[in-house]
């Protein structure tokens, strides 16, 4: 069945890094689009990075502009998230995203904390 390991996330200070994982199994992942999407407490969900399939084309929210590179794998089915020049506001849980065959499928997600 259709899987997303996430893994990477943790407690860092502000300004700091962190590169998270998602590895995905269970379907054609070359042929699907990725996205990493975030919440935090008492916040909607909210997209924060996308990527075809071929990974040529990527989309971010403005809040991450600049500070956040999502890129994939396609040999070893995983996508990644670079997070530099973290900030408290990213401070939530990540997660991984496909939508295909008409289902949205979801990871369980990692706890990014940015804190001092």
């Amino acid at each position: 069945q259709v899987q997303f390991v996430e893994s990477g996330g943790g407690l860092v200070q502000p300004g700091g890094s962190l590169r998270l994982s998602c590895a995905a199994s269970g379907f054609t992942f070359n042929s699907v689009a990725m996205r990493w999407y975030r919440q935090a407490p008492g916040k909607e969900r909210q997209l924060v990075a996308s990527i075809s399939s071929t990974g040529v084309t990527t989309t971010y929210a403005d809040s991450v502009k600049g500070r956040f590179t999502i890129s994939r794998d396609n040999a070893k089915n995983t996508v990644y998230l670079q997070m530099n020049s973290l900030k408290p506001e990213d401070t939530a849980v990540y997660y991984c995203n496909a939508w295909f065959n008409k289902n949205n499928y979801w990871g369980q997600g990692t706890q990014v904390t940015v804190s001092s």
